[in-house]
């Protein structure tokens, strides 16, 4: 069997003649445009292809290792590939566990006709339904509390609808609400609903819809004061509060239609309110009857139809619409529940993220830089700690990003940075022939080193979004006055939508220039010397050497070599140069350099290693006095 220390990137089983000649590389520069809206790259991206003019036989299998931290019922795996002309399929698998060189573990197994690259990434779950001429009425898999009920006649003839529902978590409304003041009033919000209909047969008759939007978690009676255990975050631009009696509850729903307000007889003291996108902007709606069920469920029934759909072709889902509803405490101006609801469908797409640079505690000129999620930023930190890297800098402050967007790093000052590992060109992968069934082959690809940019950290949500680096000093002899060499690690953003297909990565489009930088981390290396060029030539006739001295250094611990520069009579300022030339944490290399300039100051005639030894057992230290005499009188030999 075939063993290697790299990961296995996949295993295909495809005929003999196709397996002889396959290859497969990893392409992860491509990462950043292999998802889209919503998606999250799960896997690594490969690339499998043929010589041309080879006969191809398919369908093949295609077997990819994958790792998806986040697992639920509104989320699917699948198999994105993009072909030789660029087109891109879906592809569910056929199963997604397995056991395969020996690992369980994970995999995507499909069967494609087509080469290409191949991503597995993390979708939102689309659930596909026929509406029948006689009428629907469907509670959802992905949430069995949103119910569609099409009256009879919807449509002269059956059709398929597809559904899509985003979660919208609460700690995201209450960022929004801890940003803006004007929020503070939304209490709960629903998930959002995508809606797809055939766009050549709209519905004929009205739509009833049921979606949770959970009520009022912090309910108070009336006239106590707020919790003084979250209190409100204040601004410059004071809100006018009404009273308790006029909390209500919002509702922002589809995207396409009108509505109106009603109160609740269940909860006389709040509203429901619906909001709808209409004229390419979210507005208030007028003519839509929302009411309140038990359970913290909302209903309310579509009487028009708005269309909003693109070609069933495209790479993205056709929406037809859009629903999403909130819960507010007090009257706020449709124009901030508008901007709101926009600012909720892009937050779902973005995550905070904070960018941190360690260096390894034994060689601080290793480095690891990390773009790492805010919310997971302490496990993340703790973790690269027990890998025993440490800082400083500090973490910077939090970025939005959003999947698949890029970290431009460059270097500015003294230090510069190259990638850790050496990166080779040509054929990436070891390829391991095994006879499988019938004529077919089985090919396991194992990931060797790929070709991309070493300075370039493309953000994926569950993947690892690092680069291991190596610290270089541009000019040894700048930065004189201090103790270390300065530089500054420089990020720019590059978001995914600018980024266009070249070769194996995605470069950023010469249409868009780079912005202003969102980071800036300074750096330090110590400046080191190597201990033969710590002091200054001497004469032949001296045999007090530079191997003695290192040695002697060795053995001594600090109060020890306190005690022995007292006995040497050592000037202060020598100390001082000492701490300043050689590491602060390197008690050797500044004993080394305050010898070497005692050594220098003595005449060249004196005999300078029984001085030494004289000293040495005056400091509390007779035995590496004799020690020193006995190497020196046998040529620097113990």
């Amino acid at each position: 069997m075939h063993t290697s220390d790299r990961p296995t990137l996949c295993y295909v089983t495809a005929p003999l003649g196709m397996a002889e000649v396959m290859t497969c590389d990893l392409v992860n520069g491509l990462g950043s445009l292999m998802v889209s809206d919503l998606e999250e790259l799960v896997s690594s991206v490969l690339r499998l292809r043929l010589p041309d003019n080879t006969k191809c036989s398919f369908p093949i299998t295609v077997v990819i290792p994958f790792r998806s931290r986040y697992r639920g019922n509104y989320r699917d795996i699948i198999v994105k590939v993009v072909d030789q002309a660029s087109r891109v399929s879906y592809v569910n698998p056929v199963s997604m566990e397995g056991n395969y060189g020996g690992q369980k573990g994970s995999y995507a197994e499909v069967r494609v006709y087509t080469l290409g690259v191949f991503a597995v990434v993390s979708c939102l779950r689309k659930e596909s339904y026929t509406i029948p001429k006689k009428g629907l009425s469907l509670k959802l898999s992905i949430d069995s509390r949103i119910c569609l009920d099409y009256l009879p006649g919807s449509f002269t003839s059956p059709v398929i609808a597809q559904a899509v529902v985003q979660p919208v978590e609460s700690s995201l409304l209450s960022a929004l609400k801890s940003n803006r003041d004007v929020y503070h009033a939304v209490l709960t919000t629903s998930p959002l609903l995508y809606l797809t209909h055939p766009s050549s047969q709209p519905p004929r008759r009205t739509l009833a819809l049921t979606l949770p939007c959970p009520p009022n978690p912090d309910r108070r009676r009336p006239g106590e004061e707020g919790d003084p255990s979250h209190p409100r975050p204040t601004s410059a631009a004071p809100i006018q509060v009404t009273p308790l009696q006029y909390r209500i509850r919002c509702v922002c729903a589809l995207r396409a239609v009108s509505a109106s307000v009603k109160p609740s007889r269940e909860l006389a003291k709040e509203q429901l309110v619906l909001l709808g996108w209409k004229e390419e902007q979210w507005n208030v709606l007028d003519n839509v009857s929302v009411r309140n069920l038990q359970n913290g469920l909302v209903s309310f029934e579509l009487t028009e139809h708005f269309e909003r759909c693109i070609s069933q072709q495209d790479l993205q889902m056709a929406i037809s619409s859009v629903e999403h509803m909130q819960r507010h405490s007090q009257k706020v101006r449709p124009s901030y529940l508008a901007a709101m609801v926009e600012e909720i469908e892009d937050s779902v797409r973005r995550v905070m993220v904070t960018i941190v640079l360690r260096r390894q505690r034994q060689d601080p000129h290793s480095v690891v830089v990390a773009a790492l999620p805010s919310r997971d930023l302490s496990w993340e930190l703790a973790k690269l700690q027990g890998q025993a890297y440490c800082g400083p800098p500090e973490p910077s402050g939090e970025i939005a990003m959003s999947e698949g967007d890029q970290l431009r790093l460059s270097f500015s000052g003294n230090i510069t940075g190259t990638r850790a590992d050496v990166v080779r060109s040509g054929r990436h992968t070891e390829l391991c022939l095994t006879q499988c069934k019938c004529s077919c082959m089985r090919l396991l690809a194992i990931a060797d080193r790929e070709t991309v940019s070493p300075k370039t950290i493309t953000f994926h949500h569950q993947r690892k979004s690092r680069e291991y680096l190596t610290l270089a000093v541009v000019d040894p002899f700048g930065n004189y006055s201090s103790p270390h060499y300065k530089g500054l690690a420089v990020f720019h953003r590059v978001p995914r939508t600018q980024l266009v297909w070249m070769g194996n990565t995605a470069v950023l489009s010469p249409q868009h220039p780079l912005k202003e930088p969102v980071c800036k981390l300074s750096l330090t290396l110590p400046k080191v010397y190597s201990l033969s060029n710590l002091c200054v030539c001497v004469c032949d006739s001296d045999s007090l050497s530079d191997e003695l001295l290192a040695w002697l250094c060795e053995e001594l611990c600090e109060e020890e070599a306190a005690l022995l520069l007292l006995a040497l009579r050592v000037k202060r300022s020598a100390v001082q140069l000492a701490r300043l030339r050689a590491p602060a944490d390197s008690l050797p290399r500044q004993a080394f350099h305050v010898l070497g300039l005692w050594r220098r100051s003595l005449p060249s005639h004196a005999p300078k290693a029984p001085l030494l030894a004289r000293c040495l057992a005056r400091a509390g230290r007779p035995d590496l006095a004799k020690e020193l005499l006995l190497r020196e009188g046998g040529g620097g030999e113990g």
